[in-house]
Order: C-alpha cells, then structure tokens, then sequence
C-alpha cells in the first residue's frame, strides 16, 4: 500500500508539473507570436506608402559619404512632357520618409499643386537616433550627408520630370538644420529654404557645442554672403518655431533670420498677429531689403518641438498649428514664379 501512495503521488506531481510546462509553453508561444506580429506590423507600416493617390518609389544615393535610402512622390497622372517643381523634405530626429511623409501631409498638397516631393532618409547606423549630422563639421560627417542629399536631387532631376530650376528645400529639427547648412553650401540650387524648428548654420561644430546650440547658447558664424550675392544667388529663407519649444529654443528661430536679414543688408518689419479659424495663433515679422522679403519669421504660439498643423496622434506633429506644409509650398510657389 505504502509503495501504492508514493506511484499516486509521483505522478499526481508528474501530471501537475506537465500541464503547468504546457501551459507556460502555449503562453511562450503566444507571447512569442504577439511580439513576431508587432514587429511585422512595425515593418509593414514602416515601407507602407502614405496614404493618397499618387506613386511612392524608392532610391538611393551613393557618394564619397556612403549611401543614402530616400523615397520620392510623384503626383498621379503626370502629363508627357511636363516639368513639376520639387521639394526636397528632410525629416528630423527619430522620423523616417515615411514617418514625414505621413505626418506633414505634404504629399496632398502635392498631388493638388502639381509637385514632386523628395524625403531623403538618415541610415541609423550614420546616427542612432536618425538625426542628420548637420552639427558634426568638425569631422567632415556633415558636409558628406550634404553632398549624399545633393546626390539624391540630382539623380531626381535626372530620372523625373523635375523643374531643376524650380527647387526648394525645407526639414524638421535636425532636418532644418541639414536643410540651411546645404543652403550655404548650394545657395544656387534652391528657390527657397525653410527651417522648422532648427538651428541656423554655423552655430555648432561638434555634438557638445550643438547641446548648447539647442538651448540658445551659442551665437551663430556670419553667412559667407554680402547683398550682391545675396540677391543674385541667395533663396529667401522662412523660418516657423514654436513659442513653446522646450527642445530646441525658439531663439534659434530669432537667430536664423537674423542671420540671413544680416548678410543681404534687410531690416525688420513690423510684426503683425495672424490666426486662421481655431488655430494657435502666430506672430509673422517679415525682413526686407528695398522691398525684397529676404526672410519672414513665424513664431507659432502655444507650439511645442512639433510639425504645425501636422497629422494628429503622430510623434512630432500638432494638428492645432498653423498648417506649416501649406505654408512651406505657398512659400516656395512665391519665389518659383518668374
């Protein structure tokens, strides 16, 4: 009987210990699948086109640098023969092309004003957190992401139905500051530039000094320009900063006008107040030189480190500002007139 009680027990125990591994089994298993389908969905959503008509292709640059994924729109039913204007979107830290894409809606307005729009794309292996190295000219990283992204134009205009004298350029953060630093480097290959959120050139150097240039601590170099090239070469340069950006402070929005008011010889105008419908309301100060608009300065109050009038529930985007990609195109559509 004793040798009975201790064969129940056994497998009593041996049952027990087999139902609970096969439950921990089948909740590895099904932990393991919701982990596999997330990061398939990641992966899915990540090469997804954005949403809207049009074609949505990919490319690649390749130069001294190394290489440079981006991805180009192309509005639907392009006509034979047709020359479209170009903008050139450079997304900021911790975004994609299609992250920008999706967030700016620049593709819709687009496929409405008739346009190509290029989003070079930063390789997380050039920096983790997908932030162009428009800081690092110390080194020489980046005047090379400078000429990857002048790469990627050129194969465009090459390869599409590109306006090449039709061309403008406008990024998000660190994309603002990668888009003013190619400025100075190409101040003939763009109609217009515009910086959200950024950093003027030659206010860092290295990764420490761009820390105290984010906090509006450091004073940015003099534009290698004067009034004559300004006006014969320069495009005008619009600059949109949030009064409530904690990340980058909005005095760099200050200072990069400023900059560019300097060396073409412009003065400040008058501020004036604009709010359209429900949305934050922002403080527009255009600079000029003998009636020429040389930069405009658009402080949008209430906005944080955030696209204006962005996609909503998107990282770095607020649907409540002013619709920024609607003013980027009506800007740049200013200077592609004759």
């Amino acid at each position: 009987m004793p040798k009975m009680r201790k064969r129940i027990r056994k497998s009593s125990w041996a049952g027990i210990f087999q139902r609970s591994a096969a439950k921990l089994t089948r909740s590895a298993v099904k932990s393991g699948t919701r982990v596999i389908k997330r990061a398939l969905k990641k992966a899915v959503d990540k090469h997804a086109p954005p949403p809207g008509a049009g074609v949505w292709s990919p490319g690649v640059a390749v130069g001294a640098a190394g290489r440079r994924r981006f991805r180009l729109y192309r509005p639907p039913d392009a006509k034979v023969g047709e020359r479209l204007p170009l903008i050139v979107m450079l997304h900021g830290c911790g975004q994609d092309a299609n992250a920008f894409a999706t967030s700016t809606r620049m593709n819709r307005i687009a496929m409405r004003e008739r346009f190509l729009v290029l989003y070079p794309e930063q390789d997380r292996l050039a920096n983790a957190q997908g932030c162009w190295n428009w800081f690092d000219t110390s080194s020489g990283r980046a005047y090379g992401e400078a000429a990857l992204i002048i790469k990627a134009v050129d194969q465009v205009c090459l390869l599409h139905p590109v306006d090449s004298s039709r061309v403008a350029i406008a990024g998000l953060s660190a994309g603002a500051s990668m888009a003013a630093l190619l400025v100075t480097l190409h101040p003939d290959r763009f109609k217009a530039v515009v910086m959200h959120s950024g950093i003027p050139p030659g206010t860092a150097h290295s990764t420490l000094s761009a820390m105290g240039a984010m906090h509006g601590h450091r004073a940015a170099l003099p534009l290698a320009a004067t009034p004559v090239t300004m006006a014969a070469s320069w495009p005008p340069l619009l600059v949109i900063h949030g009064d409530a950006d904690a990340l980058v402070s909005p005095r760099n929005g200050l200072a990069a006008a400023q900059l560019w008011a300097d060396a073409a010889g412009a003065q400040a105008g008058t501020a004036r107040n604009v709010q359209r419908g429900q949305r934050y309301p922002m403080l527009v100060t255009d600079f000029k030189r003998r009636g020429k608009t040389v930069a405009t300065l658009v402080a949008v109050s209430r906005l944080a480190h955030a696209w204006s009038g962005g996609a909503a529930n998107k990282p770095f985007s607020d649907g409540k500002g002013p619709d920024a990609s609607r003013m980027v195109w009506a800007f740049a559509a200013k200077q592609f007139r004759p």
